[in-house]
């Protein structure tokens, strides 16, 4: 694909940039909200998101990829664990290890999140959008994601 010849001036891009920032902070905002992750920290939710993006895995693993020792991730897995959140199993592989997955009542909980994120979603573009504009909105997703595939 060729380079694309400026139409907006520096300034107005500028502008549209900030804006898009800004509103993509707040439906992220308002959408984490909606998740009712309860009491649990930002780590313990990034954890139990990895596992979920990616099953399971050993807590050294986890600390690798969230850029944590391995004793500040075991502290964190053990929370989850008394929550009934997360379970280990020893590993077949390698009996020292253990492998950690998600429990069935955390995986419903996730489950029952994205179906509110999604509900609320749905219910405010029926609602607060015209026919007419929920045809722009759709047609903006082209749109922005070029943007986040670049």
């Amino acid at each position: 694909m060729g380079k694309r010849k400026p139409e907006f001036d520096a300034d107005r891009a500028s502008a549209l940039a900030a804006e898009l920032h800004a509103l993509s902070g707040k439906l992220k905002r308002r959408l984490r909200e909606l998740a009712s992750a309860g009491d649990l920290t930002p780590s313990q939710t990034s954890v139990l998101m990895h596992l979920d993006r990616e099953g399971a895995t050993t807590v050294t693993a986890l600390a690798r990829s969230e850029g944590v020792r391995s004793q500040s991730m075991g502290a964190t897995v053990a929370v989850l664990e008394a929550a009934g959140l997360v379970s280990g199993s020893p590993d077949p592989a390698d009996g020292r290890q253990t492998i950690l997955s998600l429990t069935s009542a955390c995986r419903e909980l996730i489950r029952s999140g994205r179906a509110a994120r999604h509900d609320w979603l749905l219910r405010a573009i029926q609602t607060k959008l015209t026919a007419q504009e929920q045809e722009q909105l759709a047609a903006s997703m082209s749109l922005l994601n070029r943007l986040v595939d670049t």
